[in-house]
């Protein structure tokens, strides 16, 4: 009997591979290397992603006998799901697996630019101790908008309760009663973005939400609001917030995610105010192991036959 064929076109943990067992044949290549990923699809059953790898309309077409894409982490940005359900392809993804990282870096980040952690340690690596010159300041009393209040957006709301922050929120999917727990409080997007010391943005990039936070929106913002976004570059506008930052006009922006990357503007990098990282979210350990062990079991139970019942 033929095994299925999986291709996995990205690195995933060789422990969670091993669950694919003998009961698959396991072709790996370079996702990014598209004539190595057509070649590869070609007679796949499965095709294992994780966010380098690029699924359009060419590679399912290359790949006839493909019935699963699994990606293996939450966004679904580079699989084209409307091509794959034509070509009758099942699309799955890794929705909670990376929530906790996101939620923790998220808070992480938000301390470390309040407290100017970051601009301390690099002083003190220079050999110099300006202990005044970083007075920062505390989360509590302070108040928090949360922009999107998901799975991400609830466990941010719960880790800075406990620094008793004043949480607010805007979700028009979200009911106010789900918000109870943390003494959140639902408000309207200009509500949200005037009133916040800390806004920190938690959805989906859609047509709907890319560039929902430009120059029109920042003038609502308080001087020292501090714009956290960790979610998907593009919700943010980079040059709205690069001039917000410059003239002075909000605090601080801590981006951990941007419209084109791995490209990032070189005069927003240049702003001090600034606190960028390179896409961490969700790089710990924890949720590479999840989101591949998920995707992994996707394809398993779509693929293995149901035992037959005794």
């Amino acid at each position: 009997m033929t095994t299925p064929t999986v291709v996995v076109a990205d690195p995933l943990p060789k422990q969670v591979l091993a669950g694919l067992g003998t009961r698959f044949t396991v072709r790996r290549c370079d996702g990014t290397d598209r004539p190595a990923l057509l070649a590869a699809v070609a007679d796949a059953e499965a095709l294992i992603i994780r966010s380098a790898t690029r699924v359009d309309r060419e590679v399912l077409a290359a790949a006839p006998r493909l019935r699963i894409v699994a990606r293996a982490g939450v966004g679904l940005d580079n699989v084209d799901v409307e091509a794959a359900a034509e070509a009758g392809v099942l699309v799955a993804n890794a929705p909670e697996s990376n929530v906790v990282s996101v939620a923790e870096l998220t808070v992480g980040l938000i301390i470390s630019a309040l407290r100017n952690i970051p601009a301390a340690a690099a002083s003190l690596r220079a050999g110099q101790w300006r202990r005044a010159d970083f007075q920062g300041s505390e989360l509590s009393g302070r108040t928090v908008g949360i922009l999107g209040f998901g799975r991400v957006g609830r466990l941010v709301a719960r880790r800075l309760a406990a620094f008793d922050m004043r949480i607010e929120y805007h979700d028009p999917y979200v009911l106010q009663e789900a918000a109870d727990p943390w003494g959140a409080r639902a408000v309207g997007l200009g509500e949200l973005l005037s009133g916040a010391d800390v806004l920190t943005v938690h959805l989906p990039l859609t047509a709907g939400t890319r560039n929902l936070i430009g120059e029109r929106e920042l003038r609502l913002a308080k001087r020292n609001l501090l714009l956290v976004n960790t979610a998907r570059g593009g919700i943010v506008n980079e040059k709205a917030v690069a001039l917000a930052l410059a003239e002075g006009r909000i605090a601080g922006a801590c981006l951990d995610v941007f419209a084109a990357e791995p490209s990032v503007p070189r005069d927003l990098l240049a702003l001090p105010s600034l606190l960028p990282t390179p896409h961490i979210g969700a790089s710990t350990a924890e949720a590479q192991t999840r989101a591949a062990e998920t995707a992994v079991s996707a394809v398993r139970d779509l693929l293995l036959p149901v035992p037959e019942p005794v």
